[in-house]
């Protein structure tokens, strides 16, 4: 027997003394080693019945996997819908003032003189779609419409945002939700290994606008609800936009097909034969215009339609949207649409309807139809339900 080999003997003769001696500690003098002393290799047991005990890194992996947590991380079952649900036939621009002048023909509106107007726009939150833009003599105008036009100095073009949310194939098995970093003080969101607003104990993982995370859990803390995006991070619900997918039909629903309007969350869910098949964020009504918590039917659906203090009665008289995409009206005045005006999502800020990115009003608008169901609901019961507050 060479060195190499007797020295290897040793070590393994040594170990299995250790061995002994450890079991022997923990049984008691005379009795049989119990396997409840003996640590469970790393790993997850959820579920599952163990001879071993859970300490240290299956202990921390087993409540990880107690939250839905799994490594690899598992991926979300969504994917963006067809840009070109994006665009629209329109083009659009906001009015730089409150009382804007719209001017019969093309050479009174290269004059560009107010007593020459045909008429005005009055309305200090303002949108019209115009059809060409001509530029003469390095004067820029706008028209509108047959025999009318603006100017340059009249309006500004905006370019309608291009977000969207998600297509499943399937129903996700945990809640998801969208970041909101431009809700943060910084242009991102930092997680925190601990969901408390009096700790500085961040972890400098930083996510982006709009990034998508799962949600493993919830707590509350000092008023505020915390959730769990990763091991040992969380963020506070300001800051995020989350989606809780749920299967089961609202009460009154009688199939497997309806919309889902969270307003605490500020998202919305499309569900079609009981599955999860569309997600996004929503701008709903801002206090006091809020939007009614209720069940209720998609009654009416237009392609483009006008919106202002007149056509959309009682709810405001201070603003005034030309063309506005994709609008489905399901509670009198209120109505799911496109909102090119709108350039963040996830947060209260109509009227009253429930905006959405000009994409998103698109995709809803091809799946609904008349009569189909949306559910609104206010989880934090924060939202009026009276009858009295929607008068």
């Amino acid at each position: 027997m060479n060195t190499l080999t007797r020295s290897l003997l040793l070590i393994i003769i040594i170990c299995i003394a250790l061995v002994i001696a450890f079991s022997s500690a923990f049984a008691g003098e005379g009795d049989a080693p119990s396997d409840d002393n003996v640590l469970c290799i790393p790993g997850a047991y959820v579920n599952v019945a163990t001879d071993c005990q859970l300490s240290g890194p299956s202990q921390y992996l087993t409540e990880l996997a107690e939250h839905g947590f799994s490594f690899p991380v598992e991926s979300l079952p969504g994917k963006g819908p067809d840009i070109n649900l994006t665009y629209v036939e329109y083009s659009y621009a906001i009015m730089r003032m409150e009382r804007t002048p719209v001017y019969g023909s093309m050479e009174a509106a290269l004059e560009g003189k107010e007593k020459n107007a045909a008429r005005y726009i009055n309305a200090p939150f303002a949108y019209v779609s115009y059809n060409d833009d001509i530029v003469i003599d390095g004067k820029r105008i706008y028209q509108i419409e047959e025999n009318a036009w603006m100017t340059a100095n009249d309006v500004i073009r905006i370019t309608p945002p291009r977000f969207q949310g998600l297509t499943f194939e399937h129903t996700p098995v945990h809640p998801f939700a969208w970041v909101l970093s431009y809700l943060s003080a910084t242009t991102y969101v930092e997680t925190k290994r601990t969901p408390s607003r009096n700790s500085e104990d961040y972890t400098g993982h930083q996510l982006d606008n709009y990034e998508i995370v799962w949600i493993y859990d919830t707590v509350e803390s000092d008023g505020v609800q915390w959730y769990m995006v990763g091991p040992d991070e969380w963020l506070p619900q300001n800051l995020i936009a989350r989606v809780i997918p749920n299967t089961t039909p609202p009460e009154g629903v009688p199939g497997g097909r309806w919309i889902e309007l969270n307003l605490f969350e500020q998202t919305l869910a499309v569900y079609d034969n009981y599955e999860l098949v569309f997600a996004t964020l929503v701008a709903s009504g801002l206090d006091p215009l809020w939007t009614r918590p209720g069940l209720f039917q998609i009654y009416e659906m237009y392609a483009a339609t006008i919106m202002d203090g007149v056509s959309v009665a009682a709810l405001s008289s201070d603003y005034y949207l030309e063309d506005v995409p994709w609008t489905m009206y399901f509670d009198g005045s209120r109505a799911l649409h496109g909102a090119y005006w709108r350039a963040n999502l996830g947060l209260p800020q109509s009227h009253g309807c429930v905006n959405l990115s000009v994409g998103d009003a698109h995709w809803i608008y091809d799946w609904v139809e008349l009569g189909d169901w949306i559910y609104v609901w206010d989880p934090s019961g924060e939202t009026p339900t009276d009858a009295e507050s929607y008068k």
